[in-house]
């Protein structure tokens, strides 16, 4: 849960949750406009149905866009879906190639100050110093 709420602060505090919402409002109006001008589409759902199959890049077939203002959207849909997928993406690696860093430089920390207090050190605590040091090799 925590680690949740630190992802949300980072897509927060890089925009990407702004992405993400406006994706959303674009799918959910595109879908309604959709629905107005294809003669085929006679449903809310069965339009959102169809800009899932779109955004997806699925394209499952089953409702086909006939209009020309519902081809433009089906076109705009990919793209804001590809860039939006690809922000959110590279927002989440960064994020998690931060923790590892960290998590490696705490470890490597504590590492180095058991190396400082070498004499002070038990047995069992010197093993596993080389333990890990046979890890980092």
């Amino acid at each position: 849960m925590k680690k949740l709420r630190i992802l949300h602060g980072v897509l927060k505090k890089t925009k990407a949750d702004k992405i993400i919402l406006g994706f959303v409002a674009f799918l959910l109006v595109s879908a309604f406009i959709i629905l107005l001008v294809e003669p085929d589409i006679t449903s809310y759902a069965d339009a959102l149905w169809y800009c899932y199959a779109v955004f997806s890049t699925i394209g499952f077939g089953d409702i086909v866009a006939t209009t020309f203002v519902s081809k433009v959207l089906s076109v705009l849909i990919t793209i804001y879906a590809l860039f939006a997928i690809a922000v959110v993406t590279g927002v989440v690696v960064s994020f998690y190639n931060g923790v590892v860093e960290a998590q490696f430089k705490e470890s490597k920390e504590v590492f180095l100050d058991k190396l400082q207090r070498l004499p002070e050190l038990s047995k069992e605590e010197l093993e596993e110093i080389a333990k890990k040091a046979k890890k980092w090799k």
